[in-house]
């Protein structure tokens, strides 16, 4: 009998926002704790974190200087509890 193994993919996050000071990112797969998910921002002024998770559907948003951003590269949404919108990803 096969056992089905959970996959995990690598995952790039990225944002480009040349002028902030600090990027985040937060989403159902950190309990939505952005503390400890800087991402790094890179010569051209992109911020990039790649993250490894299980297969599935996240939602996930950016803090970008503490204001909360949708991925903007990222169409797929839903409007959340707040009455504003979460990015999707979907492994």
């Amino acid at each position: 009998m096969a056992v089905k193994k959970n996959l995990t993919k690598k995952v790039a996050f990225k944002i480009s926002a040349p002028n902030a000071k600090d990027v985040r990112l937060a989403g159902d797969f950190n309990s939505w704790d952005a503390s400890n998910a800087s991402l790094k921002k890179s010569k051209d002024g992109v911020w990039k974190r790649d993250l490894t998770l299980k297969s599935g559907r996240y939602e996930y948003k950016y803090l970008v200087d503490g204001q909360w951003q949708r991925d903007p590269l990222n169409n797929l949404f839903v409007v959340n509890t707040f009455g504003s919108e979460n990015s999707v990803i979907e492994l």
